[in-house]
């Protein structure tokens, strides 16, 4: 399986959006109907064969076994996170990703181990729909997607650009890469396991806590954790009824 082609995502996209012209409800979610559905699906195979394997390995794994697999797969993020930092031209920031990344590819034994954190080097988060939100580019309408989860129209096609450049997605042999590709998805939801029981008590509905809580991080994201006043005709800015993120 390759990673996402960026011409089929925009052309799925600009598909969706001629659906979404006929719908109502939310203004940031006009595919809200379609959306549901697709996060029916994504629920159901989480609750049937994700969670599961997340469950068991997290109490199979040993702590720092888990440690080093979570830093070996951000690691691995941190080039697309340094390719961001320059397309958004944050030169001091980019600096400081490659030192990070240097430092835990080499004296961290491939990102197994986070040296660069015990140097001051924090991980950042940036990717190319950040970049793109930098730049001006509207988010567009909340889009859940089949298996990936929350996203909207600008953060799909980010991701398929993101996925393109991916070294963990460009690896070969392919075996290697869909094993791999396997384990990050494993590590990653066991990591949310335990702020699933928050979610379960805090949301009467888990669709729209959800989709308001990503539309407020990405927000806040793009502008740096200084987002600006929110505007009625501002289309990042999710609607004044919208729950806030958890904090």
């Amino acid at each position: 399986m390759r990673a996402p082609s960026l011409k089929l995502s925009i052309a799925v996209l600009l598909s969706l959006g001629l659906l979404g012209c006929a719908t109502n409800g939310d203004r940031h979610d006009p595919l809200e109907p379609l959306n549901r559905g697709i996060y029916k699906f994504n629920d159901t195979i989480d609750k049937a064969v994700i969670k599961p394997v997340a469950t068991g390995y997290k109490e199979v794994m040993p702590g720092p076994a888990r440690t080093a697999v979570g830093n070996f797969f951000s690691n691995l993020d941190d080039v697309l996170v340094l390719l961001n930092d320059l397309l958004q031209f944050k030169l001091d920031q980019a600096a400081s990703d490659f030192s990070r990344l240097t430092w835990n590819t080499t004296a961290g034994i491939g990102g197994l181990i986070d040296i660069g954190s015990s140097f001051d080097l924090p991980k950042h988060n940036e990717d190319f729909g950040q970049t793109l939100g930098y730049w001006g580019v509207e988010s567009g309408p909340y889009l859940v997607l089949p298996f990936f989860g929350p996203s909207t129209f600008r953060d799909a096609v980010g991701r398929a650009v993101d996925g393109y450049y991916d070294p963990l997605w460009r690896h070969k042999p392919v075996d290697e890469r869909n094993t791999a590709i396997a384990v990050e998805t494993v590590d990653t939801r066991s990591r949310l396991l335990d702020s699933e029981k928050v979610l379960e008590e805090a949301a009467l509905d888990r669709y729209i806590f959800l989709r308001d809580a990503y539309l407020q991080h990405r927000r806040a994201l793009v502008y740096d954790g200084k987002p600006p006043p929110e505007d009625d005709d501002d289309d990042d800015a999710p609607t004044a009824s919208s729950t806030p993120a958890p904090r």
